[in-house]
């Protein structure tokens, strides 16, 4: 009995083996409108220009609780007008990229923010967190004035330091404004110089909360 068994196992698994070398695999890339610069090589270009977008529409939401709701939760500098604070982050952080993104064809860089939620004051000084950023970004050829691709968007989630850690990273100058600025620069970095783009960090329980 065991002498059949054997072959017959051997060509149970020829077969599987076989098929599976002829089933086609669908992927993305291959809907002709979801094809993005980036996904398979990064694109040849060098950042020219950028513009950056924090729409109006988006709330604002100064209220210390643990996690505020809202569209922007920003405590890393005096109350003020958030929109144009995170907009001057996002433009130092283009500023810094722009030198290490140096390709052969120019472009502009059109950003807009759809997220901006840091940690309020009770998050930041306990529990810490995740700075939840999200935005939207398209390519445009300065030669031509036309766009490289439809716009891609992107989750640039970073962890957000709480409790002693915290603390101890204001000491060394590590602001949330600084870390942040140097989030935003490597991940634009990596979005037009690395196949695929920037890879968005796996934080927890409080990156998966934040996206509910």
């Amino acid at each position: 009995m065991r002498n059949l068994i054997r072959p017959l196992l051997a060509a149970i698994l020829l077969v599987s083996l076989t098929a599976c070398g002829t089933v086609p695999t669908a992927t993305r890339s291959a809907m002709p409108d979801d094809t993005m610069l980036g996904v398979a090589l990064p694109p040849d270009v060098r950042i020219e220009s950028f513009t950056v977008n924090v729409p109006r529409s988006l709330k604002v939401n100064d209220r210390n609780l643990y996690y505020p709701r809202g569209d922007i939760v920003w405590r890393g500098e005096p109350r003020g007008d958030r929109h144009a604070q995170v907009q001057a982050m996002f433009e130092a952080g283009l500023r810094s990229a722009a030198p290490r993104v140096d390709g052969l064809r120019p472009v502009r860089l059109d950003v807009q923010v759809t997220r901006f939620h840091s940690l309020s004051e009770k998050a930041r000084y306990t529990v810490g967190g995740v700075h939840d950023i999200d935005f939207r970004y398209r390519l445009v050829d300065l030669d031509t004035g036309l766009p490289l691709g439809p716009s891609k968007l992107v989750n640039a989630d970073l962890n957000g330091l709480g409790g002693q850690a915290a603390l101890e990273a204001e000491g060394r100058g590590e602001t949330q404004k600084a870390r942040i600025i140097a989030h935003l620069s490597q991940v634009f970095v990596e979005e037009l110089t690395l196949p695929g783009g920037h890879v968005t960090a796996n934080l927890g329980l409080l990156q998966a909360i934040n996206d509910l």
